[in-house]
């Protein structure tokens, strides 16, 4: 009793089509390593899936979120923040602005001379 209709999906005619035009000896390698794509696929998603519920099952306590003055990421110093003084000196200008020694001095006079 035969329909007419191919019992092969396209995917699969293609599949075969391509692995035709290649030569024997290209063709066991090129399966073996789909096969093992596959199998390594599942595989990792196994562990994955037991990973999870072995997780799941020793109800590991959920690490505690930062206080306040403790960040993490990339705004988080840690011990390379400067430190806060107690009381805020002078503030002394800086930038690109500010000369210092390198600032030419000021004459006392009478005006250019």
């Amino acid at each position: 009793m035969s329909t007419g209709v191919p019992l092969a999906s396209g995917k699969s005619e293609i599949f075969q089509a391509v692995l035709q035009f290649m030569p024997d000896w290209v063709q066991i390698p090129v399966l073996v390593l789909i096969v093992l794509l596959v199998v390594g696929s599942w595989g990792f998603k196994l562990k994955r899936r037991i990973d999870r519920r072995r997780a799941a099952r020793a109800a590991q306590p959920v690490p505690v979120t930062a206080q306040h003055d403790q960040g993490r990421g990339a705004d988080y110093l840690g011990p390379y923040a400067p430190q806060q003084a107690a009381q805020q000196p002078a503030q002394q200008p800086s930038g690109a602005d500010f000369l210092g020694a390198y600032a030419p001095q000021r004459r006392q006079g009478n005006g250019p001379a």
